[in-house]
């Protein structure tokens, strides 16, 4: 039927059964591509981030109207001069290229141009002398943070006083990584031999998630951080918790966890500030208990997780470095008991 359809009507092409579909993908990806939860530019929480969003729209509306003449102008060549006399006078080829393709584009490109590097310039303005400077290394698959002066360190948080500009100095430790924080600040790239440096702005309370921009092996995506903004005193406190030892454990069964610890094979990667466990290899656990996840944002920071976690982590994270542990299941409980004691 639909072919003979087709034969009597040969210059009647039916419409194609691909188009549906087609449509109902780009409607998805499109309400994909808005859903709310992950950070984004254009949600600026500091100066850095928010000259980066408004040199964003700036080019967005220019691109718009751009579109939009392009539209306008198509229709009425294909609407309104059809059937008449089309016929083009002397000049007027030229006159319309000067002005259309080279006189506009041109102040386009200057005005955008000027923009940009008034931007460069300043986010290349770092913080004053006495800004308060965070080190932060980059593992695979994980973020080492530590603070000039204090030998204590945490793992993929760190905190930043709201409304103070914070230097971040960055290296790497191994391959190319890059300190990526959306809302805040665009990213740095993490090159072998070199300290880099960025700053830190948050004009407003809150957690931002950062994120490795580079790819850097198998567990790329799960290379996340948390830069926490609160109140000077709230900044003060976190100074001194990675400056004083780790809680010490109050039950028996955090006793025996912590013994578990220290003459275990887990004392000879990572450091418990207080105890005999001072090893640099992997993550400083002395404050384990209060992180927001496990495996720089692999799975999260619960008891199950934990003990899935040291048992087998390839399991939880495959390629990442640290190797399961031949834990006695009967001592396993307790060890989770004292880890998620340390806040």
């Amino acid at each position: 039927m639909d072919r003979a359809h087709d034969l009597e009507h040969p210059g009647r092409r039916r419409p194609s059964r691909r188009v549906g579909p087609a449509l109902v993908v780009a409607a998805v990806l499109t309400l994909a591509g808005c859903s709310g939860g992950s950070p984004s530019t254009l949600d600026p929480g500091g100066t850095g981030a928010a000259r980066i969003a408004d040199l964003w729209w700036v080019l967005f509306w220019i691109s718009a109207a751009v579109f939009a003449e392009v539209m306008v102008l198509l229709v009425w060549a294909l609407v309104f001069r059809r059937g008449r006399d089309t016929r083009v006078r002397h000049g007027q080829p030229l006159r319309f290229v000067a002005i259309a393709g080279a006189g506009v584009p041109l102040v386009i490109l200057v005005v955008v141009y000027a923009l940009g590097l008034r931007d460069l310039a300043a986010l290349g303005a770092g913080p004053g002398r006495d800004a308060p400077t965070i080190e932060v290394t980059g593992h695979k698959w994980w973020w080492e943070v530590r603070v000039p002066g204090i030998d204590g360190a945490t793992a993929n948080e760190l905190h930043i006083p709201v409304g103070e500009r914070v230097r971040v100095r960055l290296r790497t430790a191994d391959v190319l990584h890059s300190f990526w924080v959306p809302q805040l600040m665009p990213k740095t790239d993490l090159i072998a031999g070199e300290m880099r440096e960025t700053w830190l702005h948050a004009e407003r309370a809150g957690t931002y998630r950062g994120q490795c921009a580079e790819y850097c092996g198998t567990q790329h995506a799960h290379m996340a951080l948390q830069v926490i903004a609160e109140p000077r005193s709230q900044f003060e406190a976190w100074l001194a918790r990675l400056a004083a030892p780790a809680r010490q454990p109050t039950t028996e069964a955090e006793r025996r966890g912590q013994q578990a610890f220290v003459q275990g094979s887990c004392a000879g990667c990572h450091a418990i500030r207080g105890t005999g466990a001072d090893a640099r290899v992997g993550p400083d656990l002395s404050d384990v208990g209060s992180r927001w996840s496990i495996g720089a944002g692999a799975v999260p920071n619960d008891a199950g997780h934990l003990g899935g976690w040291i048992v087998n982590p390839q399991t939880v994270k495959p390629g990442s470095y640290m190797p399961p542990q031949p834990v006695d299941a009967q001592r396993l409980p307790d060890l989770i008991a004292y880890l998620r004691s340390l806040e």
